[in-house]
């Protein structure tokens, strides 16, 4: 071949320069050898004892390494009396930075913890199967994913490494084809007396215990060798090189899936293995460990987690196989005895197929083998907010700016789908999802109401909109033809009804029409909020409410005093915002008059931030004089004055500034805003009840 055909590699050049060079001076580095050499070491079954010897965690079985792996990431108490449970922080996805992280099911996911504890201390956890169970889009396979990857990634660590072993014969090598324990070598009463040796300098809140026997092909050898030898388990030893090697889902090397298929695709031996017909005539049997792949999903997954996707779809006959899976910790190949296996079996499933489990008597003995966890859809706003986050970012996605209540509008709703109304008259259900997420919305709400609260619906986030409908609506929205160049929670409502037409899983006009009714009640959220931080903005111009409480004081003092011009109008516009009466105005006035005067005299001077009932009253009067201003570009935009611009460009300015809006979501935030001053909608979000005489 011509040495510059493009297809010849370059001669390895420490030296060699540009950006390729650069990156093939990475992967050579000495410490991806020394790496890459850790994680594929090999010895004898005596240097394995010692380093089980030194380091007792190689022998635990596999609920005891996922319990492990879980904790390795450590957790987080959460604050006393909150009532909410313990945060691990594997769930955060420290895999992908936080791609698949988990919000919203604290409980759920410490009910897992807690099985996977009870497991790994063999108090008959151990012997169930872990089933997952909520609506689609719950995170139930994120959770699966997740534990999953988290094995993966703990087997390449030192604390997490794992070991099996090979035969080495005369003319093959043979690797167990279940990568057991290489302690499963050792006759049964010195193996618990290793783990006995080991329990006692084991430092841990369980105990070690044997995980098993040699699986029919390794019998095979071991009892072929032991005959041959006269029973010299040395011989034994000569012919085993112990290996470790890492889990993985992509190599089928600790970690399996299973997925149903059609019922008449459907075959058993995809999980208990099948027997190779073309090494029948080499071997001479059918029943010759030789002549049989161990590879079904029970093998695969041998020392790591099985996956079950869709459990309650499968067959009868593979829901058999799971009761000796679970129960025994053995399955059943054909022509072979009873194999032992070493794994976590973990199944999901949605609550049409969980019930069709409950309504069929035939299948009480694998309905005795589960252990259910709820998998809910998460209820806490700021929780969903971050979902969509996780997908969408901030500032900037497909090209266009998201405002910022673009995803808190579309959380808001789909938190409401999943809510119960509640029973108290005095909370709506808008306040419900504010305490829920700690925000208040119920005077004097703790975390005994908020249990209250939610033992009144113990179903509640079973039912409801998914995740997955709300990023199509919002994916479709940032893509919508002619859009304008900011996101706005307007436009993400907007995409939420319309998909609420062919969405698959809203089949009846009732629950459209709750639906919808849900959606104006996040509109006028969303309002209040976009008034709020106007208002907020408004009352930022510090000058122009200072100049106001300049005014105010003078007319007050002049009140009091006596003397001088008082503006009795512009004192009342100021006194009715915080619920000051006819009858109690002279009192406010003279409290007001006294507080400057205390001031005075220890040398301070009176200032709209003094009194915080009086700045409250001189902001909400600010922005109440602004919406004449905002009420002008609603309908006169092209002829406003110069004044009336500026004061409008400011604004949107500091929305821009302090809010985060692009300079198009400014414009259309005060475009929102002078609409609803032009409606005639004048309530502001703090207006104050009036005072009782």
């Amino acid at each position: 071949m011509d040495a510059s055909h493009p297809r010849m590699p370059r001669e390895l050049d420490e030296d060699h320069p540009g950006p390729s060079g650069n990156y093939l001076q990475q992967a050579r580095r000495n410490e991806l050898r020394k790496a890459w050499a850790d994680l594929n070491w090999t010895g004898g079954l005596a240097d394995y004892i010692e380093l089980v010897r030194g380091d007792p965690r190689l022998a635990r079985n596999a609920y005891q390494r996922l319990f492990d792996t879980i904790l390795s990431f450590g957790s987080e108490q959460p604050a006393e009396g909150s009532g909410a449970p313990v945060h691990y922080r594997f769930f955060d996805d420290p895999f992908d930075a936080g791609r698949d992280a988990i919000f919203g099911i604290g409980k759920p996911l410490a009910q897992l913890v807690s099985f996977l504890r009870a497991a790994a201390h063999g108090l008959g956890a151990e012997r169930r199967v872990l089933l997952l169970h909520g609506p689609v889009g719950s995170s139930k396979s994120t959770i699966a994913r997740l534990l999953k990857r988290g094995l993966e990634h703990v087997s390449r660590r030192p604390e997490g490494a794992v070991y099996g072993f090979r035969w080495h014969f005369d003319d093959e090598i043979v690797d167990c084809p279940m990568h057991e324990d290489p302690l499963h070598l050792l006759p049964a009463d010195i193996q618990r007396g290793l783990l006995d040796e080991l329990n006692e300098s084991f430092d841990s809140e369980y105990d070690l215990r044997p995980t098993g026997n040699l699986c029919p092909l390794c019998r095979f050898h071991y009892d072929r060798i032991m005959r041959e030898s006269g029973g010299d388990f040395g011989e034994v030893e000569k012919r085993i090189e112990v290996y470790r090697f890492v889990l993985s889902e992509q190599d089928r090397i600790g970690v399996g899936t299973f997925q149903p298929k059609d019922e008449k695709n459907q075959d058993s031996t995809e999980l208990t293995g099948d027997i190779n017909y073309r090494l029948i005539a080499e071997y001479g049997s059918d029943s010759d460990p030789r002549a049989f792949n161990f590879d079904g999903e029970f093998h695969v997954a041998n020392r790591g987690l099985l996956e079950f996707i869709e459990i309650l779809k499968l067959d009868v006959a593979f829901l058999y196989d799971l009761l000796g899976a679970t129960q025994e910790h053995a399955v059943k190949p054909k022509k072979f005895a009873q194999t032992d296996i070493d794994e976590v079996i973990v199944g999901h499933t949605n609550s049409p197929e969980y019930r069709r489990l409950q309504n069929n008597e035939l299948m009480e003995a694998f309905r005795d083998r589960t252990h259910k966890i709820d998998v809910p859809y998460n209820t806490r706003l700021s929780d969903e907010v971050r979902i969509y986050r996780k997908t969408f970012g901030t500032g900037a996605c497909a090209g266009r700016h998201l405002s910022p209540h673009a995803l808190e509008a579309a959380a808001m709703w789909a938190v409401l789908t999943r809510l119960d109304e509640p029973k108290n008259a005095n909370l709506s259900l808008v306040q419900k999802m504010y305490v829920y997420d700690g925000q208040g919305g119920l005077n004097g709400s703790t975390a005994a109401t908020i249990a209250e609260l939610r033992a009144e619906s113990p179903a509640e986030g079973l039912t409801g909109i998914s995740p997955r409908y709300v990023q199509d609506c919002i994916a479709s929205a940032l893509v919508k033809d002619g859009a304008a160049p900011s996101l706005m929670a307007d436009d993400v409502l907007e995409a939420l009804e319309e998909g609420l037409v062919n969405h698959p899983l809203v089949d009846n006009d009732e629950h459209r029409r709750r639906f919808r009714e849900l959606l104006a009640l996040v509109h006028e959220e969303i309002e209040e909020s976009l008034k709020a931080e106007v208002r907020m903005v408004v009352a930022s111009d510090i000058e122009a409410v200072q100049r106001l409480c300049c005014n105010y004081v003078e007319s007050v003092t002049a009140f009091v005093g006596g003397e001088g011009d008082v503006d009795e109008r512009l004192l009342r516009s100021i006194e009715e915002k915080i619920g000051i009466t006819e009858a109690r105005k002279a009192d406010f006035r003279r409290e007001i008059v006294n507080y400057i005067d205390a001031l005075a005299a220890r040398g301070e001077t009176f200032t709209y931030m003094s009194n915080p009932r009086l700045r409250n009253a001189l902001e909400l009067k600010l922005f109440e004089d602004s919406r004449d201003t905002f009420k002008i570009t609603a309908g006169l935009s092209s002829v406003v004055d110069r004044d009336v611009h500026e004061k409008v460009e400011l604004v949107k300015s500091r929305l821009m500034r302090e809010y985060g809006y692009c300079e198009s979501g400014a414009e259309r935030v005060l475009e929102r805003v002078a609409s609803i001053f032009a409606r005639g909608d004048t309530k502001t979000p703090e207006e104050a009840p009036e005072e009782a005489p």
